[in-house]
C-alpha cells in the first residue's frame, strides 16, 4: 500500500502551507504553498493629477488627506519605499481655516544656520506674506523625513489664488 503525497490528495493546495491528514492513515504532513507578494516596478507606476480646493478646509485634516494622496496610500499596489503617489495642485491656500487660537498663537520656526539665527513667524503674518507655506509646512510634516519625502514633496503644487497653470494635465477634482 502506497501513501499519497499532499499534491496527489489536493493539487490545488500547492503553494500554501497547511496540515493535511492522509485519509488512509492517521499521519499528518505539511504541504508547502508559495505565497508571492508581487512588487510593482518603477516603470509601472502612473502618476495622475488632482486639484484640491483649500477654501474653508481645516488645515490639519486637509493636509493629512493631501499627504495620503501624495504618498500613494490610496492605491491598491502601495509600496512604502517607492514614490507611488499622484501629483496634487492646491488652490486657494490663503483661505485655509485653523481652529482654536492658532491664528494668533501658532508660530513657525526658521533658522539661518548661524549662531543666534533663529526666527519665529506667526500664522497671522505668514497668511499675509506667504499663504502657500502654511499648507506646505503642514503637508511636509506628514510625509517621510528622508530623501523619499523630499522627492514626494516635489509633486505638490500650491497656489494662493484660484488659478493654476496645470490645466494641460487634466487634473481630477478632489472631493472632501
Amino acid at each position: 500500500f502506497k501513501q499519497k503525497t499532499a499534491y496527489e490528495i489536493m493539487p490545488s493546495l500547492v503553494g500554501s502551507e497547511m496540515c493535511i491528514r492522509d485519509r488512509f492513515s492517521s499521519a499528518l504532513f505539511v504541504a508547502k504553498i508559495m505565497k508571492i507578494t508581487r512588487s510593482i516596478k518603477q516603470s509601472e507606476i502612473e502618476h495622475s493629477w488632482w486639484v484640491a480646493d483649500a477654501d474653508g478646509q481645516v488645515l490639519g485634516r486637509f493636509a493629512s488627506q493631501i499627504a495620503q494622496i501624495l504618498r500613494g496610500k490610496h492605491k491598491p499596489d502601495f509600496t512604502p519605499h517607492m514614490d507611488m503617489g499622484d501629483c496634487v495642485v492646491v488652490v486657494n491656500a490663503e483661505k485655509i481655516r485653523v481652529t482654536g487660537k492658532k491664528e494668533t498663537n501658532k508660530k513657525y520656526f526658521r533658522h539661518s544656520g548661524y549662531p543666534g539665527g533663529q526666527s519665529f513667524t506667526e500664522l497671522k503674518l505668514m497668511r499675509k506674506t506667504h499663504p502657500e507655506r502654511i499648507v506646505k509646512n503642514a503637508i511636509k510634516g506628514m510625509l517621510p523625513h528622508n530623501r523619499l519625502g523630499r522627492k514626494i514633496l516635489g509633486h505638490l503644487k500650491i497656489y494662493s489664488g484660484s488659478d493654476h497653470p496645470h490645466h494641460a494635465q487634466n487634473p481630477k477634482i478632489m472631493e472632501f
